[in-house]
């Protein structure tokens, strides 16, 4: 029997559409049960909150549990694998962030690699730090100080709380693109480090502007700028780094990732559910409390994000030749 044309298509059209059946089921039924949100950083610090802050709101909005847990050792290096080496259903999310990115090249011999091994989900948002002296510096500007620093090789030295950590690797990272010699003084905690900085035992530090916008507002500070590629709204009057040094970026970025292989359809109805918290002005308020300003996207705007930040510190990090410690 020979079928009209226009049921004929009717029936091939419904025929190619059965495939993508099941994966809409799982969409939909997903998820069935708890959801782990693992993070390699101390409960109650910022990167908890913010797993906290959108595991929350996923919680309420998908009717499961996404329970946060906190997987310290060797600078998230055990909560990254700890999630790579999970299923890839779903149900084991990895709250990815800037060591990530650092850690490929600072530990050559790690048993997987971030970039195959993982799925990315959706971007959150990343924090800026402050380029700030100790007010007795004599520059008020970004300009002034490396005019200051090339004139006085090795004089300028500048504080953080670590090998490997942002406000490290935004000092290497300034070091490579203007050509000063800056020493490097890491402290075993930030509060350390900001401490001699107010005293002037340093003279320069890249720090989060959470952890020192009060040192700034009190006067205790001097700002010359921020290292994203924007402004912060909570120090909207100091200009970039970016503004003296064209493509000069650095900051603490936060996301969310799976498992490779993780079936396309439940990262789809992630990245779905996450952009919409993040357009929740409860939500984005919570998130700007903490410094982070937020980016939201497609699961490929994340993945080639977190490939290009890999690259950028891998050179930085062979660069300065930095080690773990």
């Amino acid at each position: 029997m020979k079928l009209p044309r226009r049921n004929f298509l009717h029936l091939a059209a419904g025929a190619a559409a059965l495939p993508a059946l099941p994966r809409v089921a799982r969409a939909q039924a997903y998820p069935a049960r708890p959801v782990r949100i693992i993070h390699g950083f101390a409960p109650n610090g910022g990167s908890d909150i913010i797993a906290r802050i959108i595991g929350g709101w996923l919680s309420d909005r998908l009717g499961q549990s996404f329970i946060v847990e906190s997987r310290l050792g060797n600078v998230t290096n055990l909560a990254t694998e700890a999630v790579i080496r999970a299923p890839a259903d779903g149900y084991t999310l990895l709250l990815a962030t800037s060591p990530n990115a650092t850690n490929a090249t600072l530990y050559p011999n790690l048993n997987f690699n971030f970039l195959r091994d993982i799925e990315p989900i959706v971007s959150i948002g990343r924090i800026a730090n402050i380029m700030e002296v100790n007010p007795s510096f004599p520059a008020t500007t970004v300009d002034q100080f490396i005019s200051y620093a090339k004139a006085n090789p090795g004089k300028a030295s500048y504080g953080s709380d670590g090998n490997g950590t942002t406000s490290h690797m935004s000092g290497e990272l300034f070091k490579l693109m203007t050509g000063v010699d800056m020493v490097h003084v890491p402290y075993k905690t930030a509060p350390l480090a900001l401490a001699d900085l107010i005293a002037g035992q340093v003279q320069v530090m890249f720090d989060p502007i959470v952890r020192s916008i009060e040192s700034v507002r009190a006067g205790k500070l001097r700002p010359l700028a921020v290292t994203n590629s924007m402004r912060s709204p909570m120090l909207p009057e100091i200009p970039t780094v970016r503004d003296f040094l064209p493509s000069y970026e650095s900051s603490a970025w936060f996301g969310f990732a799976a498992p490779n292989g993780t079936p396309v359809e439940v990262v789809d109805r992630l990245n779905k559910e996450i952009n919409a918290a993040l357009a929740d002005p409860k939500v984005s308020a919570q998130l700007a409390d903490l410094g982070v300003t937020v980016s939201a996207g497609s699961s490929a705007d994340f993945g080639k994000f977190v490939a290009d930040e890999t690259e950028k510190w891998g050179k930085v990090v062979k660069f300065a030749g930095i080690k773990a410690e």
